[in-house]
């Protein structure tokens, strides 16, 4: 009875690996060379994987789930950065003289304005905004300074910053009242009259331009042709 019981089981795993039923009945326990490489490997694999001590394989998770940071792409390099810092500063500086003259010109300082407008001039000519300088030194030096001098730096910056009214009406007027060429004087002042209307207004260019007492008295002459 011991052996019919032990014979059974041992029939059924010998039947069961008999070729000619694992095709027909199961075929997926079919091995082949290359199903016993897989299991093997398979085999290996989960032995390392057991293998590996607790706290490294924490580690080596928190390695693959962890997002690699690359660092920002940046175009400039170290002494590009340190020339636009040095840019920005002599730009803020001369911004800040400009302002000051401007100031002191609303104030009817025109010396001291001369003083910062020519300094913007002399130290920031590399910059565009320094014609805009000019302009207000060339106001400045009408009053206070040789006139024929403030002419030159009108007809100079006329050129630079052409379209720029302010120049061209300040210009027709001096040219009026000091070089008497009133032809020349007429065709500055339509220049500036067709790009801003405001400068046939004597107020304007005295309270809202602060121009000197002198310009604004020749503006009149030649505005009233006197």
């Amino acid at each position: 009875m011991g052996t019919s019981v032990i014979s059974a089981p041992w029939s059924s795993v010998v039947a069961d690996s008999s070729p000619s039923l694992s095709r027909t009945q199961n075929p997926r326990i079919r091995l082949t060379p290359q199903n016993q490489t897989l299991s093997l490997n398979s085999l290996s694999r989960r032995s390392l994987f057991f293998s590996v001590p607790s706290s490294s394989l924490i580690f080596l998770l928190s390695l693959s789930t962890k997002p690699l940071l690359s660092a920002p792409f940046d175009p400039l390099t170290p002494s590009e950065k340190k020339a636009s810092i040095a840019l920005s500063e002599r730009v803020s500086d001369a911004l800040k003289l400009l302002d000051k003259g401007r100031e002191l010109q609303a104030q009817g300082n025109f010396q001291q304005a001369l003083n910062y407008f020519t300094q913007v001039v002399q130290e920031y000519s590399d910059f565009a905004l320094s014609d805009y300088a000019r302009v207000g030194r060339a106001l400045a030096l009408y009053e206070v300074g040789d006139r024929d001098e403030a002419i030159a730096e009108m007809e100079d910056v006329s050129i630079s910053l052409k379209g720029y009214p302010e120049v061209h009406a300040a210009l027709a007027a001096a040219l009026y009242v000091d070089k008497h060429a009133a032809l020349l004087a007429e065709n500055q002042f339509t220049i500036a009259t067709l790009l801003d209307p405001h400068y046939t207004d004597i107020s304007y260019v005295r309270e809202m331009k602060h121009w000197p007492p002198s310009l604004v008295a020749s503006l009149r002459r030649f505005i009233t042709l006197t």
